[in-house]
């Protein structure tokens, strides 16, 4: 079928019949298809994580250390909650997988966006966690191409072992016509060999990094216009994104290996494309294997979003100290990070305020690269403590899931009434 008669059949074009489709789902419990890679906040299971993006931050690896924090106990990182997870959505009846079955938008390309992410309480050793994902929002745009997208946000709500709201995690994908995406100018890539000198770079930043840590950094002291240290990640390797899986899970391939993948395979072969010696092998190696990102149209593999997510939490609370709490983070991925790239990962502060009694930083901060492109854009909001008060956690806009899923409805404007947000 030609590429006109595939559009003559409906194929790859945006439907008002697939918005509406999409739109039935909006806070309908998805379950989850993979277990967590953690069940419990471990001292393992999260210096394995830090470890992966390269923070020793004895907060999160020496609970002797943490028992003596505010805390009292090891904290998790901030974006560890994508290692956690026991699914809390129902078991759905057959009208609601007959609502969840497939994609509305298939044909399209996709892409993510935005993530986003609130925190109200940390996670500490020994908790366990629940999530429940449900779509939220469905937007139709016009692209700048001329062509129909339809913008996607779904949430992950994140509860505590006790059933307080942990966080969110809220991101929103693009679903675009692909023959107008295809009018996009294709990205090119050139790398060259790093020299002596570049390297002595990247080392001297690695040596030169601190972290606040035990001294509070108290809100009168901040000024605005003040530039956060910068971080550094990479030269990136296929060995930093091995590391990284130990840590993080794979998230979306079911993990295991032999007998286990060929168990999933069997159910999932779509999951497991073959190799050059016909091997079947997950998807997700477009990450760390050059033949199949060529494959893809792609120059070379390339990171994770999460990555550089992490990146930037590790920034932001490597600079607030122990007593601080990083509590909104947004942020746009709008580059490939590429296997051989270096990101320099920075920060600056552009407001300060006191709301509601909260003693408020705002940042702007960014991951850039060597070539001096900004690859993922955000900004941030950080509580520190003044010399009067500690820092008293922010409280969730709904105190449990179903709560939370009607102000995430209302939040884009869907009614709640006769959509189900039942958790079980």
């Amino acid at each position: 079928m030609t590429t006109t008669e595939q559009q003559a059949a409906g194929f790859g074009l945006l439907t008002d019949e697939a918005i509406d489709r999409s739109r039935r789902r909006l806070g309908v419990p998805r379950p989850q298809r993979n277990p967590p890679h953690n069940h419990e906040v471990t001292w393992d299971g999260v210096r394995h994580f830090a470890y992966g993006y390269g923070d020793d931050n004895p907060l999160y690896c020496d609970p002797g250390y943490a028992a003596g924090t505010r805390w009292g106990a090891l904290v998790a990182p901030p974006s560890f909650l994508y290692t956690m997870g026991e699914d809390a959505a129902p078991e759905p009846d057959a009208e609601t997988k007959a609502l969840l079955k497939g994609d509305p938008f298939a044909g399209l390309g996709s892409y993510q966006a935005v993530m986003e992410f609130e925190w109200w309480r940390p996670l500490l050793q020994g908790d366990r966690c629940r999530v429940l994902q449900t779509q939220v929002g469905v937007q139709p745009k016009r692209s700048s191409f001329g062509g129909r997208t339809a913008h996607v946000t779904q949430d992950y709500l994140y509860t505590n072992g006790e059933g307080e709201m942990h966080a969110v995690r809220r991101g929103t994908w693009i679903n675009a016509e692909r023959h107008t995406s295809k009018k996009r100018a294709k990205e090119t890539l050139t790398q060259q060999p790093y020299t002596p000198q570049q390297l002595a770079e990247i080392d001297a930043a690695y040596a030169a990094e601190a972290r606040r840590g035990a001294e509070p950094r108290y809100w009168e002291d901040v000024e605005l216009g003040e530039v956060l240290q910068p971080k550094v990640k990479g030269p990136l390797t296929t060995t930093d994104v091995i590391v990284w899986h130990l840590g993080w899970g794979m998230q979306l391939t079911p993990p295991g290996a032999f007998k286990i993948a060929a168990d999933v395979r069997r159910k999932a072969p779509g999951l497991y494309p073959p190799n050059g010696l016909n091997i079947p092998d997950t998807v997700q190696r477009l990450h760390w294997e050059p033949a199949r990102a060529t494959e893809l149209g792609l120059p070379n593999p390339y990171d994770y979003g999460g990555m550089r997510e992490t990146w930037l939490c590790h920034l932001i609370t490597d600079w607030i100290g122990d007593d601080g709490w990083l509590w909104k983070l947004r942020c746009e991925h709008r580059k490939f990070n590429y296997l051989g790239d270096t990101t320099w990962v920075r920060g600056e502060i552009v407001d300060k305020q006191v709301v509601d009694g909260r003693a408020e930083v705002h940042l702007a901060v960014r991951c850039e690269n060597q070539r001096g492109e900004v690859t993922t854009p955000g900004t941030a909001v950080v509580l520190l403590p003044t010399r009067e008060h500690s820092v008293e956690l922010p409280r969730p806009p709904a105190p449990d899931l179903r709560g939370m899923v009607a102000h995430e409805l209302a939040r884009f404007s869907v009614p709640a009434e006769g959509v189900s947000a039942t958790t079980g």
